[in-house]
């Protein structure tokens, strides 16, 4: 579901980093408020599961892969504007330094998984679990269901992305400058999958998280989100910090540890194939078998290949290159884009603060 560069056109692109500039926008807004010391914490350890789960492949039909992504248990955790931030923040640390997901496509990619995910999860949550007590077992049905459609909507959206370039993307010829599948492929294509394997994953993944929570930590899930709409909860804060989260850190390591078993599922997820990839024999044959035995241009798109070149990602696909082990490399990368996560919320944490200090030094 991570949207490689060159698989939408610019324009596409602009009007998704458009329309995801507002949510992060009010996101900021109110989470800021809360960037404290006691709640860094929370937030980067949420977004950093969401980072290594991500990287868990499960084989997909059709022989492709896919992943859970976190975003139910990071909604009813975090509430859904600090979710929002806390899974863009796992999928830009994702782009940049590991090449998941393009550079150009990260405004489309944090809209669907992070900004519609986390409202889809939100409503579905609020739903099913209704007023019931922290420590029901509803609520981590309600949970699981909630990352379940959230994922399923999400990937919805993606496919639609992907499958309207080839109507309004073509060049002189009519061949498809970007993504190459239209919507009655891209739609069942990625569907296919995440409504079965991904999206079952997604539901255990959250699901398990919220009933582990209820066992262990239930204050984590008594708290008022960062929009502060749950009544009866106490402000969030009161019950994070270091010592609160050191579990979850904890578990998080481990977690990081069996990392290499997600390289053990084999193939491309769909609609992530690279340029070259289009030019492969073998390659092409698996993805037109991944696109309902249709096959994909003679060529690779030359929209696609100009913008695949734009950034090349310092340790691509969680493989340093100075690694040989890939099950070490994996885990690697694991633990290095956990530690890229936590000092980018330390980091907003202090320029955050900065500016409420400056504010009330020269304010009357």
């Amino acid at each position: 579901m991570h949207i490689p560069d060159g698989y939408l056109s610019p324009s596409t692109c602009a009007v998704l980093y458009g329309t995801a500039i507002p949510f992060w926008y009010v996101a900021f807004a109110r989470v800021k408020r809360l960037l404290n010391t006691r709640l860094v914490p929370l937030l980067a350890v949420v977004s950093a599961f969401c980072f290594v789960i991500m990287m868990f492949n499960v084989p997909l039909p059709g022989g492709t892969t896919g992943h859970a992504v976190g975003v139910g248990a990071a909604t009813v955790v975090l509430g859904p504007w600090a979710s929002m931030l806390a899974v863009s923040i796992a999928l830009l640390i994702q782009a940049v330094f590991f090449g998941d997901g393009g550079i150009t496509t990260l405004g489309a990619n944090c809209f669907n998984m992070a900004i519609v995910g986390s409202l889809v999860a939100r409503f579905i949550y609020q739903v099913v679990a209704g007023r019931t007590a922290i420590t029901s077992s509803r609520r981590a049905l309600a949970a699981g269901l909630a990352g379940y459609a959230a994922i399923n909507v999400a990937a919805f959206f993606a496919a639609c992305e992907l499958g309207i370039q080839p109507l309004f993307f073509k060049d002189a010829s009519g061949t498809p400058l970007y993504a190459p599948y239209a919507l009655h492929i891209a739609i069942p294509a990625m569907m296919l999958g995440h409504l079965t394997f991904a999206g079952l994953a997604e539901l255990f993944v959250s699901g398990g998280m919220v009933a582990y929570l209820q066992r262990t930590n239930p204050a984590l899930l008594g708290q008022k989100s960062a929009a502060g709409t749950d009544e009866g909860a106490r402000p969030i804060g009161a019950t994070t910090g270091w010592s609160a989260t050191r579990p979850l850190w904890i578990r998080l390591a481990l977690l990081m540890l069996l990392t290499p078993l997600g390289i053990l599922a084999a193939g491309t997820a769909w609609g992530e194939w690279g340029a070259k990839d289009f030019s492969d024999p073998q390659m092409r044959q698996q993805i037109a078998a991944a696109s309902g035995n249709i096959a994909p241009p003679s060529q690779r798109p030359q929209g696609l290949a100009r913008l695949s070149s734009l950034w090349s990602a310092p340790f691509p696909q969680y493989a340093p290159p100075f690694l040989r082990h890939p099950a070490f490399g994996y885990v690697m990368s694991a633990v290095f884009g956990s530690g890229l996560i936590l000092g980018s919320f330390l980091l907003i944490s202090w320029m955050a603060g900065g500016r409420g200090a400056d504010a009330s030094r020269t304010s009357p």
